[in-house]
C-alpha cells in the first residue's frame, strides 16, 4: 500500500467518525477527528481512560493551530521554534473542538507535527487529529507497530500501514503548559 493510499484510507475512516492507530512524530497514536464528540468518546473508551484526563491533538501548521486556540501567546512560537524534540503545549481557551476533548479549565494540548506522515495526514484531513499514546491507560506506550496490543488493534477502525516495519526507540513529547499571561510550566520535560 502506498503512503498516499494509507492517508486516504485513514482520512475516510476519520470523516465517518472512526478511530485509527497511526505513527506520529513520537510514539504510535490513537487518533480521530478532534471535532467529533462521539469519536473522542470512543478513544477514551478504547484507552479505558477517564475523560477528565485531556488528550493531545496534532495539527500540521501554525495557521491550523490558531483556528483551535483563541489566543496563542507570542512566547509559544519561540518555544516551538527552539524545541529540540516534539513539544506539546497546553493552551488556554480552546475553541472549535469536541467539548469532551477540552479540559475543565478550557485548555487544550496541541502539537504541530513535523514528522512527514503525521504532518501530511493532518494537512489532508484539514482538522486537528487526536493523538493520544496507543496503549490502554497505565500501560507502556507503543513505540513501534510491533508494540501495539492485539486488543487495541481490534478496537479501532483502521491501522495505518506506514512505518509498520520500523524498530527504533521513540519517546512521548515534552509537555509545557502556557497561560495567556505567558506563565510557562513544564509538565513533562
Amino acid at each position: 500500500m502506498t503512503q498516499e493510499d494509507d492517508i486516504k484510507n485513514a482520512i475516510d475512516v476519520m470523516r465517518k467518525g472512526g478511530v485509527i492507530l497511526y505513527p506520529t512524530d513520537t510514539v504510535w497514536g490513537i487518533g480521530c477527528d478532534a471535532t467529533d464528540e462521539k469519536a473522542v468518546a470512543r478513544v477514551y473508551e478504547i484507552k479505558k481512560r477517564n475523560d477528565s484526563k485531556a488528550l493531545i491533538c496534532l495539527v500540521d501548521s501554525d495557521a491550523r493551530l490558531q483556528r483551535y486556540v483563541r489566543n496563542v501567546p507570542n512566547v509559544a512560537w519561540d518555544l516551538m521554534e527552539l524545541a529540540t524534540k516534539p513539544t506539546t503545549i497546553i493552551f488556554d481557551q480552546a475553541v472549535n473542538l469536541a467539548p469532551n476533548l477540552i479540559a475543565e479549565d478550557g485548555s487544550i494540548a496541541m502539537r504541530i507535527t513535523k514528522e512527514p506522515f503525521s504532518k501530511m495526514l493532518c494537512y489532508r484531513f484539514q482538522k486537528p487529529i487526536v493523538s493520544t499514546s496507543a496503549n490502554i491507560s497505565g500501560e507502556p506506550a507503543a513505540q513501534n507497530y510491533c508494540d501495539l496490543s492485539p486488543e487495541l488493534i481490534d478496537a479501532v477502525d483502521y491501522v495505518c500501514h506506514t512505518r509498520r516495519q520500523e524498530h527504533k526507540p521513540h519517546t512521548p513529547s515534552s509537555i509545557i503548559k502556557l497561560t495567556n499571561e505567558g506563565v510557562v510550566t513544564i509538565i513533562r520535560p
